[in-house]
């Protein structure tokens, strides 16, 4: 990117899915893509023009995992902004990166899972603990997921 070229963010919603387990069980749900190897994380999405974030999120959460049946714990306060790698960068061209907002949701218990969506964007998914959550998933992501995930644990959420 030339010095001069302004960077360009995707405005984008993240959902941080805990199980329905949750609050007496902190399971995360993470999915690996289907267009990137081993790239696991949290479902996200764009914001479609006129659309709100949290309409987006649970428009996304439909398309992506099948369900959009969850209920909203918490939101984060801020926007994240982040830039891609260079692997993905020339895929998402013309953006820079992403500027994300973040929703802690639980899964209702009896909401099905389906990742084999109309254009499926996962190939695998599991829950994990929050303290292997950092090791399964995709490096650049990693700093952000622990900036958000440790508010939702200090507003005594996780």
């Amino acid at each position: 990117m030339e010095q001069n070229e302004k960077k360009i963010y995707r405005p984008n919603v993240a959902a941080v899915i805990v199980s329905p387990a949750y609050p007496e069980k902190c399971e995360f749900f993470i999915a690996s893509r289907t267009d990137i190897k081993d790239a696991w994380q949290f479902p996200q999405g764009g914001i479609d023009e006129g659309e709100s974030p949290k309409e987006a999120l649970f428009r996304e959460l439909k398309e992506e995992i099948g369900t959009d049946r969850v209920d909203l714990i918490a939101e984060y306060p801020q926007w994240v902004t982040y830039d891609f790698p260079p692997s993905v960068a020339q895929k998402m061209y013309p953006f820079s990166g992403q500027r994300q907002k973040y929703f802690l949701v639980r899964l209702h218990s009896t909401s099905l899972i389906n990742i084999q969506t109309e254009v499926p964007e996962f190939n695998a998914y599991k829950f994990v603990p929050y303290k292997i959550v950092f090791n399964e998933v995709t490096n650049f992501k990693r700093m952000i997921y622990k900036h958000v995930l440790d508010y939702f644990k200090r507003g005594g959420y996780l």
